[in-house]
């Protein structure tokens, strides 16, 4: 049976089987989750309806058996279509009681009153509710011990099952076919807020559910923003471009970016970009199973500068993992000892600083596999591509 999150209820129930293995190996008597995520992870409850902030939505997964949601009534009818079969609702929003005590009824229901509940507490994660109603609900629960399961979630998310790395393939081949077209759709003169709805329409046109996500700038011979909103401001020849989205298919994100010079590019931009494509080709050439993001980011960084004097700098990371959410764990940084595991899907991601505050990044997608990587998105070309 394919349910409303897009995969088959095995799916989720094997899922659920790791959970709750995991829960009893650390005696964690239930976890609760309020997070789109996480209970889309565990329920398959998918819906655009998170980007209103004023209800809060619960799962709460017992030791043994299948998931208990907590949720508004409106969200009652959709919720029948996951793997969740207990359902408690109430109306909200409320002036005084937006579920905290039903959560709090069916915590001590489920995992009693004085047991061991997990939550995400850790870096990357949040409680997803009021500060003042998870303060109630601390003292509605009593003696109930809260224990941070952040490194059990996200060790479990960041491998992928061969459904979610079919979804993610699809949305990097979207954007491949949008980047594809780039040279042949834009012309210098166009600004980036045409450049930008071209794009969209391009990667919905190639199969796309959305893009939520896209950034980029351009400027003479090279940019040195790469998170900004669209001008009006035209382009001029001699403009570096980059544009990096994030299109979804299915609830599922892609995540890379593509540079191109409009007439001509500068030799400090061709050098530039040859630096971090030979920085991806460095990661290409060692990932595998057992390998750490931290020798990953050595690995990367020595391509980018061979004395190693430089480093990620402001931009922090040179990759990070994808799949439900843009970013996801673990990040390829120094200090990272993360090491991949078959399944996982990451992105490839070095930026280097070059000319006067001039930045240059360039990003690709990969899965982890038994032998080594496969390239997700298609590979860039090894020269900047002129328009």
């Amino acid at each position: 049976m394919n349910l409303v999150g897009g995969f088959t209820e095995s799916e989720y129930m094997a899922r659920l089987k790791i959970l709750q293995q995991n829960m009893q190996q650390q005696g964690i008597d239930a976890v609760f989750f309020s997070t789109e995520h996480e209970i889309r992870y565990f329920s398959g409850f998918f819906t655009q309806f998170w980007q209103s902030p004023t209800r809060p939505w619960f799962l709460v997964v017992p030791q043994a058996g299948k998931p208990v949601a907590v949720i508004p009534t409106i969200g009652e009818p959709l919720m029948k279509r996951s793997v969740v079969a207990d359902i408690h609702c109430w109306s909200s929003p409320h002036p005084t009681d937006d579920g905290v005590s039903l959560l709090a009824d069916t915590l001590i229901q489920l995992a009693g009153k004085r047991s061991k509940v997990g939550l995400l507490k850790g870096r990357e994660t949040a409680v997803r509710m009021p500060m003042a109603d998870y303060e109630a609900l601390l003292r509605l629960t009593g003696v109930i011990e809260y224990v941070d399961v952040t490194r059990m979630i996200q060790s479990q998310r960041q491998v992928k099952s061969t459904a979610e790395i079919d979804k993610i393939t699809v949305a990097c081949d979207a954007a491949g076919d949008a980047f594809d077209a780039v040279p042949e759709q834009l012309v210098c003169g166009d600004s980036l807020r045409e450049i930008f709805r071209q794009f969209k329409q391009s990667c919905l046109f190639a199969g796309a559910d959305d893009v939520s996500y896209l950034v980029g700038s351009a400027a003479a011979d090279g940019y040195d923003d790469i998170i900004a909103p669209p001008s009006d401001v035209a382009t001029c020849e001699g403009d570096v471009l980059i544009l990096d989205t994030g299109c979804v298919y299915d609830g599922y994100f892609c995540d890379y970016d593509r540079n191109f010079a409009f007439g001509r590019a500068d030799a400090a931009t061709r050098s530039a970009y040859g630096r971090v494509h030979e920085s991806v080709d460095r990661a290409l050439s060692i990932l595998r199973p057992g390998v750490t993001c931290a020798q990953l980011h050595a690995a990367m960084n020595e391509a980018l500068d061979p004395g190693g004097s430089s480093d990620s700098g402001s931009v922090g990371r040179f990759g990070h993992g994808l799949g439900t959410q843009l970013t996801e764990t673990p990040s390829i940084t120094s200090w990272d000892q993360t090491e991949m595991l078959e399944g996982m899907v990451m992105t490839l991601e070095p930026g280097l600083s070059y000319g006067d505050g001039k930045i240059m990044v360039h990003e690709e997608n990969v899965v982890i596999e038994a032998n080594g990587a496969r390239l997700l998105s298609r590979r860039a070309s090894p020269e900047i591509v002129i328009i």
